[in-house]
């Protein structure tokens, strides 16, 4: 091989390395890094948090779409065609393996950009201080004996504030999705004196176009980093809509554990002072501990069940009846879950989904002490 052709090989190869370099050593010293808690801390603080909130300013030009469903479509539809078009072109050429390696070395590359991004964009916030560890809440056990005055206080709230919402002839929850989101504004002005370290920043919730395929797959709402955006499902159950408008807000306000996520939502909802908020925190604050007082205090639990009123039971009921239709149509959710499980655990989260049931301890502990 003569060295004019040596040097043009080299350049060749070094044209595909370069690029994927770049991401490579940004995830490399992202998983070096995340063992130091104040480290992530600082570049969360001072510029994965700055970025995520200019994003949120940027996307909520655009309220009454979600940019964030966009930017997945497309990248869906970009992947589709990179198959489609590797597939057509390999079939009908020779070389067919050159053009397979190119096609998937580009969706290879895409993947660490965006993998990369995610890393120091939100990936920071999961290996830095939550707010149990900062001293803002307290997600130490608890007696079944708080759990059940607990259990009962929500079980008051639910019942005292289930007649101030709209409810349709039959008593079902009726309030408008506009109106939820509208009302977002002001959920979290109560907590912000209550607890420190929430950002001060937050954008309107987004409802979703394809609402119904996310209940397919068991969510109800998502946080998008990389458009700052709040996204809320609003096919599922409307009584516990506003409860998930205060939880993914909560994460677009830097919380990052679905547990801590759980807990904020909750107590910003049945402090807000908004009637459909205080009514959809308590619901769904009372849901998590009724799971838990199940099991610690069958009795207790019965005789909490027992006193809620018909408002709250039918509303419970048309919650449970929806999720058990989702779950029976499809088998798409738990594979969903079990990757989302896998992701959780491995960004520090060792509870992985179950964290999502961690937020008793917060919530027994805030309430009743």
């Amino acid at each position: 091989m003569s060295e004019k052709k040596g040097r043009a090989k080299r350049r060749g190869a070094m044209a595909y390395i370069v690029p994927a370099a770049v991401p490579a050593a940004l995830i490399g010293i992202y998983y070096l890094a995340r063992g130091s808690a104040g480290v992530m801390e600082a570049i969360n603080k001072y510029a994965a948090a700055p970025a995520r909130s200019l994003l949120g300013k940027v996307s909520s030009a655009m309220p009454f779409m979600s940019l964030a469903e966009a930017v997945c479509t497309a990248c869906v539809l970009w992947v589709l065609y990179h198959v489609v078009r590797t597939v057509t072109r390999a079939a009908h050429r020779r070389g067919w393996r050159a053009i397979v390696a190119v096609r998937a070395y580009a969706l290879a590359l895409a993947a660490l950009y965006a993998w990369a991004a995610f890393c120091w964009l939100w990936g920071v916030g999961y290996h830095s201080p939550g707010l149990a560890e900062r001293g803002e809440a307290d997600g130490g056990g608890v007696t079944a004996q708080q759990l059940a005055e607990a259990a009962r206080l929500f079980a008051d709230m639910a019942n005292s504030a289930s007649g101030a919402v709209k409810r349709d002839a039959e008593g079902h929850f009726a309030e408008e999705i506009d109106d939820i989101i509208s009302l977002s504004d002001g959920v979290f002005d109560a907590l912000e004196g209550e607890i420190e370290g929430l950002g001060d920043r937050q954008y309107r919730p987004k409802p979703m176009l394809y609402s119904r395929v996310y209940s397919r797959l068991g969510y109800t709402g998502f946080y998008f980093a990389f458009t700052g955006e709040s996204n809320i499902n609003t096919d599922a159950p409307r009584c516990l809509i506003p409860a998930t408008v205060a939880h993914e807000i909560a994460h677009q306000r830097g919380v990052f554990s679905e547990d801590e996520a759980n807990f904020v939502g909750v107590a910003a909802c049945v402090t807000s002072g908004i009637p459909v908020y205080r009514y959809s925190g308590a619901l769904s604050g009372l849901m998590y501990l009724s799971n838990a007082l199940r099991s610690a205090d069958a009795d207790e639990w019965e005789r909490v069940m027992s006193g809620l009123n018909d408002e709250v039971l039918l509303d419970w009921a048309d919650n449970s009846e929806y999720w058990r239709a989702q779950r029976s149509d499809t088998g798409a959710g738990a594979v969903v879950s079990s990757i989302y499980d896998g992701f959780l655990k491995a960004n520090g989260q060792p509870l992985g989904i179950k964290s999502y049931g961690a937020c008793v301890n917060l919530i027994v502990h805030y309430f009743v002490g």
